[in-house]
């Protein structure tokens, strides 16, 4: 059975398709080429130490043989100039010296071995060298019966830049083809990224005419397929909203007759109730037309999301409820304040309707906007939260509408909190109640 738990190395892997796109394009190239790098590059080193070192072991035994042969003074002179003339080799004679036993150990590192092994075969005398990096050269003590010779050397004369040049050679050209794939890469993907984002306007009910295809074969048919959604969603609200006009038009009309009638009829009990019925019918008819509009033919536009919430309770205060309102930090949100202000006092006025006290919270919340509204009413059974949001639904049987509503509230406020790419979240309000969270997504 798979693990649902995220592995460390999964953790560690990029998350956007620009990054893992360069993930498998560059991964195999640098294998590649950290394997050809190590295997000509430890060839290389390996062949090319060797060959200085025994080059230069070779100039070393020549020296110790030369002055074997010719140890006067005259003749050493001579040697001393062809030495630093041609082998880049400075001599000296330092008389009644001794080499340490100790200090002829084979040292450590490639080069060092190498220039060890050669100078063993070529010199056949104590010998001890000295590789100071610090100063880029090399000594080299060879013990002869009257002293010890001295042998100073370049450290060019040991190491090949040929390695360095070669190493800097393939660095840059990888730096410039990931590079060039980087840049490559992000083209291709932007296209993408414009699709997502136009998606995400369009579900927050923003304007999204000004996008068009571009991209890849397959990107460009995916946007193309998002433009036609988006093309038959519009003329489903467009038509839906025309039959809905009509209906209610054709509904006034007799109910305009009927109100008409009862006004010239004399006062009765069964008058008076066929007029409250009459009413109801047309504040049935203008809730429901409400609800189907939703945010039908409003635009999207920058609206200060505090100030908004600030007019509506404002309102609400004014018609006598009891709200605390605490805004944390405002922003300036693509909304249709027409949609979210309907929904605002929809739930305001839901809380108002079975609640004495209300409280209202707003502020960022990670990548969202929210608004928490605690009332300290009777609340909503968990079962029957997700009921309230149907249309006519109330948990209120009566058929007063006074004190239950038309049963279009919450439908029309979650239908607006969606529209804008949102929700509406009905919990237990902390000190008893109904906790009712809006929640709007911050457009990025």
């Amino acid at each position: 059975m798979g693990s649902e738990k995220n592995s460390p190395i999964k953790s560690l892997m990029p998350t956007g398709l620009l990054g893992r796109s360069l993930l498998i394009l560059m991964t195999p190239m640098l294998l590649l080429q950290i394997v050809t790098v190590l295997i000509f590059f430890e060839r290389h080193w390996d062949t090319v130490a060797r060959q200085l070192s025994r080059g230069l072991a070779g100039d070393v035994a020549y020296v110790i043989d030369y002055l074997g042969e010719y140890p006067d003074e005259e003749h050493y002179r001579s040697l001393q100039h062809s030495a630093r003339a041609h082998m880049q080799l400075d001599i000296a004679f330092e008389p009644d010296e001794i080499l340490e036993e100790q200090t002829i150990e084979p040292p450590l590192g490639l080069v060092s071995e190498e220039l060890f092994v050669a100078l063993t075969e070529r010199v056949q005398r104590p010998f001890y060298f000295n590789l100071d990096l610090d100063n880029r050269r090399l000594e080299i003590r060879v013990q002869f019966k009257e002293g010890v010779i001295s042998i100073v050397a370049p450290r060019k004369r040991l190491y090949s830049s040929t390695t360095y040049i070669f190493f800097m050679w393939i660095a840059g050209s990888a730096l410039i083809l990931y590079g060039v794939a980087v840049i490559f890469m992000r083209n291709q993907v932007r296209p993408i990224r414009r699709l997502a984002k136009a998606a995400d306007q369009f579900g927050r009910g923003v304007n999204v005419d000004d996008f068009k295809p571009e991209g890849a074969a397959e990107v460009r048919m995916a946007a193309s397929s998002f433009l036609s959604m988006r093309d038959r969603i519009a003329r489903h609200l467009s038509q839906r909203t025309a039959l809905l006009a009509g209906v209610s038009h054709d509904l006034r009309t007799p109910l305009t007759r009927m109100k008409l009638e009862l006004a010239m009829q004399q006062s009765s009990p069964g008058v008076d109730a066929l007029k409250q019925d009459v009413i109801d019918m047309e504040r049935m008819v203008d809730a429901y037309l409400a609800f189907a509009r939703g945010e039908e033919g409003e635009k999207a536009e920058p609206t200060e999301i505090g100030k908004l919430l600030t007019d509506q309770v404002g309102e609400a205060l004014r018609d006598g409820q009891q709200i605390d309102l605490h805004i944390e930090d405002s922003l300036e949100m693509d909304v249709r304040p027409q949609s979210l202000r309907r929904c605002i006092s929809n739930i305001m006025s839901n809380a108002g309707r079975y609640a004495n006290n209300l409280s209202v919270r707003a502020g960022r919340r990670g990548h969202d906007y929210e608004i928490v509204f605690d009332d300290d009413g009777p609340g909503i059974p968990a079962d029957k939260r997700e009921e309230v949001f149907k249309p006519f639904y109330r948990l209120e049987e009566s058929r007063n509408q006074a004190t239950g509503g038309v049963g279009l509230g919450m439908t029309i406020a979650r239908d607006s909190a969606r529209g804008h790419g949102g929700d509406v979240i009905l919990e237990d309000a902390p000190g008893g109640g109904l906790r009712v969270r809006l929640v709007l997504p911050i457009g990025h």
